[in-house]
């Protein structure tokens, strides 16, 4: 649940209220009514009204910031990787996959015989 006085942008208009999409507000009240769909009460400095909001048509601005700042910084990523043709560092931002992992996951997969006999007594065992 967002703090009252905080700095929210309109990121849409679900219930066709006319809501200013890309402007700013504040945070005023919530609406505790439980019989109707809305959960904020937002004023707007810039038209000088109020309006009642649900929960999916607003977004924090701080939190609006930092998802444009990741995805900027993943464009430039993906950008570095393909000046400098470095597949390994495009695979592990595109698909989140890094070359050195499956070397791992082989090592890790390899077991001398006593080792897996003696994971099997102790599972055993318990």
């Amino acid at each position: 649940m967002l703090r009252l006085g905080e700095k929210i942008i309109f990121i849409a208009d679900r219930l066709e209220q006319n809501l200013p999409i890309g402007g700013y507000g504040y945070l005023i009240a919530y609406d505790r009514n439980n019989d109707n769909i809305f959960d904020y009460v937002v004023r707007v400095p810039k038209e000088n009204k109020h309006y009642y909001v649900t929960a999916t048509d607003i977004e924090l601005e701080e939190v609006l910031l930092q998802q444009e700042a990741e995805q900027v910084e993943r464009e430039a990523l993906i950008d570095y990787a393909l000046a400098t043709n470095n597949e390994a560092l495009f695979r592990k931002i595109m698909n989140g996959e890094s070359a050195v992992e499956p070397e791992k996951e082989r090592d890790k997969e390899v077991q001398s015989r006593e080792e897996f006999i003696k994971q099997i007594g102790l599972k055993a065992w318990i």
